[in-house]
């Protein structure tokens, strides 16, 4: 990585036409795919992703450049480009940078996967994928990838910030499809952390390729979903999708510090039922959205988003910070040296209450069990949204009943927040990945099982 002399006088060159802050942000990262379909290896890919950010604050104006040749004179030319975007020359200042050590690494590796055979990662798969097709005779195709990432990053700043990390990130997909004559239905599963390969001393892929194909062939032998206002009980893990892409967003500060948000100048207001308390926490230990310092070299925190229904903070970057005249929370991520970062969240999560999931349960007379759910679209501004149920049953008096497919939860999640009235007590974490505008990052999202006492939920005309 580049030295401590070199960064010293890229980021002087940054503030040669009046800027007041600059950042370097270098990155060099090993990452690994295999791709498994039907028993047949049908790609495996390496690759090597290298180069180095420069971003200038002048006040609430910013640049970002990049390039991935690390010569002091590539360096210096894109840093001097980014400083005339901003302004005319001036005299050079010095720029002293202290270098910073992490103490303690949240994120301990075992195994790093660029010491592991090929042959011990598609077996991996293998296991996985004959978990998933003799799970039933109507599984018709199965699919496992993998991938690992190994990222080094450097960051360097005009506050003399000079600290490096290394983030290690390992996962399996499972995608199973059952068929019936025209009929298809699909069951995924996507455990991953933030840990090497000793990943899989913990994670099951024969459990989770299993489950993959139980989903398939459940909605196989479903009938459609009916339509109305239900009440709906939205399963513990995944079901924190709804949080994160309804609500989560909307509390970033990229969104907040525009007035592009819901909950913008809504701080120590209620806004979501006393039973609901709402965490981001990037320190979790080998957790799949967890790192060491954000992505401007911050250390990361937990951010208490919402108590008890009071809304007590915002996810937030260094320059969106600086519109709200609000401290950074370590909530700073990109995709890449190619992205400049912005607030994002990392392990999402709605914290568990003191209901049991049975107890939820019996409470609906008559209403949806969302056990999975799939993919949606949200607007962030005005937080309404509509998901899909990957695996859903109908409830009737207490009791869970035939399952469903079809279904979606349509809302906004302003109104959802203040509608959940039970939080149950089995809070667990699921793994997906994010776009936004700093690009696609890992976040985990979660929940215990919640109950929302009312939601629109869509279905589908029996035929």
């Amino acid at each position: 990585m580049i030295s401590k002399e070199v960064a010293s006088k890229v980021l002087e060159k940054c503030l040669v036409t009046g800027g007041d802050f600059a950042e370097i942000f270098e990155e060099d990262t090993i990452t690994n795919s295999i791709g498994l379909i039907d028993e047949k290896i049908e790609n495996a890919l390496g690759g090597r992703n290298y180069g180095v950010g420069i971003r200038i604050f002048k006040e609430f104006k910013s640049v970002y450049a990049y390039t991935n040749d690390n010569s002091l004179n590539s360096l210096l030319d894109t840093a001097h480009k980014a400083a005339l975007a901003l302004g005319n020359l001036r005299e050079d200042i010095s720029v002293v940078l202290n270098e910073t050590k992490i103490i303690t690494d949240i994120n301990p590796i075992k195994l790093y996967p660029n010491e592991v055979g090929y042959d011990k990662k598609i077996g991996v798969m293998k296991t996985a994928y004959k978990s998933a097709k003799d799970y039933s005779t109507d599984i018709s195709q199965v699919s496992v990838s993998y991938s690992d990432k190994d990222q080094k990053v450097l960051i360097a700043n005009t506050e003399g910030l000079y600290v490096e990390d290394r983030r290690i990130r390992t996962r399996l997909g499972i995608s199973a499809v059952a068929s019936k004559g025209s009929e298809n239905q699909t069951g995924f599963e996507g455990p991953g952390g933030c840990k090497g390969f000793e990943i899989f001393e913990e994670i099951d892929p024969e459990y989770y390729g299993k489950e993959a194909a139980r989903v398939a062939h459940t909605m196989l032998n479903a009938r459609n979903c009916p339509a109305g206002n239900m009440m709906v009980a939205i399963d513990n893990g995944f079901g924190g999708v709804i949080f994160h892409e309804a609500c989560g967003h909307s509390l970033e500060a990229t969104a907040v510090a525009k007035g592009n948000s819901v909950f913008a100048g809504k701080l120590g207001q209620q806004i979501a039922s006393t039973k609901v308390t709402a965490i981001d926490d990037g320190t979790l230990p080998n957790h799949w959205g967890s790192s060491n310092i954000d992505d401007e070299g911050n250390p990361t925190q937990r951010n208490v988003l919402i108590e008890n229904g009071i809304l007590k903070s915002y996810m937030i970057d260094k320059l969106n910070g600086r519109r709200m005249n609000m401290a950074p929370t370590g909530s700073s991520r990109r995709q890449s040296y190619k992205f400049a970062p912005t607030s994002r969240m990392t392990n999402t999560y709605i914290a568990s209450g003191e209901d049991k999931p049975e107890d939820i349960i019996k409470s609906i007379s008559d209403g949806l069990y969302a056990k999975k759910m799939g993919g949606g679209s949200v607007n962030p501004v005005t937080g309404e949204f509509n998901f899909a149920v990957s695996e859903g049953y109908l409830v009737k008096n207490g009791e869970i009943t035939e399952p469903v497919r079809g279904a979606s939860l349509i809302g906004k999640g302003s109104e959802v927040l203040m509608n959940i009235d039970m939080v149950g007590n089995n809070l667990k974490q699921a793994q997906g990945m994010c776009g936004s505008s700093s690009g696609s990052i890992p976040t985990n999202v979660g929940q215990p099982m919640i109950r929302v006492k009312e939601i629109t939920v869509g279905g589908r005309s029996e035929e």
